[in-house]
């Protein structure tokens, strides 16, 4: 073993032990979060605005800040790029990383010095904490790659501007910078489909031991290296062993993976978003992700069948149940308030708090008050694909509310096979199945003959990279949505069907 592996070791014994710490102690630790937070708020324009003197507790927080989601906080921002200070933190931000808005193009999400140091400690302990549990620690001495954004930044308003990703290259750790791969130059072209050209031809060859990205494009990547090599990925990198991922559920993607590479190899989810990075998988052995409670970020969480209320509670993760769906709220030190990320999570553990991402709150199928969400249709796809023999590139559903010659409504997947089931009907049988097992509501619907069950639309090979490259987002950080209550994405996709 390596000097440099038998370090890591010791690293990540020491953050292992820091990480249970406060682990244990979950109430008072995110109370002594929500206590700086306010302290720090209170020199802010939002502060003052928002009568932070008087908060001394989370009710007093409720009743003085609304939830609110980008739009909301847009004039905010605005004053920020105009060159004020002290307007949602003390002094300005580092960065503003730059992601996909719904209704306003762009959106400009501050990055402190203090939120920038808990991102970049969280990707690390991630990876420390997997050499803890598993004593694994050799990888250390391969090349590591992470398909990301270009780390080209711009200026807003004087502050830093660029995707996360692509911020987050700016912070890779001295020890490991001879192990990271692609080059400066490659990870700066902006083209996805020239840069991921040009990462095949400068990691072919290498010692590859750790591979991260966002699981859809790094598919692309394995592909792309087994056309140009004629080898699995497995064969090619020998020493390959841990893929690290985010963004979205990798099991849908783990069959196709494995047969990509040609072995089985352990895995890392973490949840990063511009917003913070919230949780890692700190367990090869138990479900979810750690929910990383000591990392300048206060969570409120609201049951996602209450969020549309008019006053739904906001609970504490003193508060929160198991298998439960929560929209998740957060306050951090990027100077983010009572700010809707968007994203649903159920609790999987109490002991520590672990979570899964279960979908987003406005990404779910209602047209007729079924109300199914993105877990469920993963969990139906994964069902399917383990009892046949099909494997899966990609996915999405979507209603379909107005068929044909006076059919019945019903929800239509498009799927993207690499390898199509030799039993269609069984496949789709096991799909519908598991959809009524899960969903009380969708069962409702099939029984009383106001949904037909389920059909499904065989999208060509390369068609949802086709359908991804008509609206300008190929790569990066960029995720097919997984379901929706519009036929956006289906129309979108309807030139590349079968």
């Amino acid at each position: 073993m390596s000097l440099k592996a038998i370090a890591a070791k010791l690293f990540a014994r020491r953050i292992a032990l820091k990480t249970a710490k406060w682990a244990k102690n979950p109430i008072s630790t995110q109370q002594r979060i929500f206590q700086d937070l306010i302290k720090n708020g209170k020199q802010t324009a939002f502060g003052r605005a928002h009568g932070f003197e008087g908060i001394e507790s989370h009710q007093d927080f409720v009743d003085n800040v609304p939830v609110r989601d980008y739009e909301e906080l847009k004039d905010y921002i605005q004053q920020i790029i105009d060159g004020e200070k002290d307007i949602l933190w003390p002094g300005r931000p580092m960065y503003f990383a730059k992601t996909s808005g719904t209704t306003s193009g762009a959106k400009y999400i501050p990055i402190t010095k203090a939120s920038i140091k808990h991102q970049v400690e969280a990707s690390r302990n991630a990876i420390l904490s997997y050499i803890h549990e598993t004593g694994n620690a050799d990888f250390v001495d391969g090349k590591m790659i992470f398909l990301q954004g270009s780390p080209v930044l711009e200026e807003k308003g004087g502050i830093k501007l660029g995707r996360l990703s692509g911020i987050s290259a700016h912070y890779v750790p001295n020890y490991l910078q001879k192990n990271r791969l692609p080059s400066w130059e490659t990870n700066c072209i902006e083209d996805w489909e020239t840069k991921v050209d040009k990462i095949v031809e400068e990691t072919k060859d290498q010692n590859m031991t750790v591979i991260a990205g966002i699981p859809s494009w790094v598919q692309m990547y394995f592909e792309k290296l087994h056309t140009t090599t004629g080898q699995k990925v497995g064969q090619l990198f020998k020493k390959f062993q841990l893929f690290i991922y985010g963004g979205v559920n990798y099991e849908p993607y783990r069959a196709k993976f494995e047969n990509l590479i040609g072995r089985k190899v352990d895995s890392i989810e973490l949840f990063p978003a511009s917003e913070g990075f919230f949780a890692y998988q700190d367990s090869q052995n138990e479900q979810g992700m750690l929910l990383l409670l000591n990392s300048g970020i206060f969570y409120e969480f609201i049951k996602a069948d209450e969020f549309f209320d008019e006053n739904p509670r906001r609970l504490t993760i003193a508060d929160v149940k198991q298998d439960v769906d929560y929209a998740m709220v957060i306050s951090s030190n990027a100077g983010l308030w009572a700010y809707n990320l968007g994203d649903t999570v159920r609790f999987v553990s109490m002991e520590p708090y672990r979570v899964i991402v279960s979908g987003r709150i406005k990404h779910f199928i209602s047209a007729f008050g079924e109300h199914v969400i993105a877990k469920e249709v993963e969990e139906a796809l994964q069902m399917a694909v383990e009892r046949t023999d099909a494997l899966v590139n990609e996915f999405t559903v979507a209603p379909q509310t107005s068929p044909e010659d006076g059919e019945l409504p019903y929800h239509e997947w498009l799927i993207e096979f690499e390898r199509p089931p030799s039993n269609p009907k069984l496949f789709s049988e096991l799909m519908e199945q598991s959809m009524q097992k899960q969903n009380s509501y969708y069962y409702d619907l099939i029984a009383g003959n106001i949904l037909q069950p389920l059909k499904i639309t065989e999208i060509k090979p390369g068609g949802f990279q086709e359908y991804m490259k008509t609206i300008g987002k190929l790569g990066g950080q960029n995720k097919v949505q997984r379901l929706a209550n519009d036929r956006k994405v289906a129309d979108g996709l309807q030139p590349f069907k079968i």
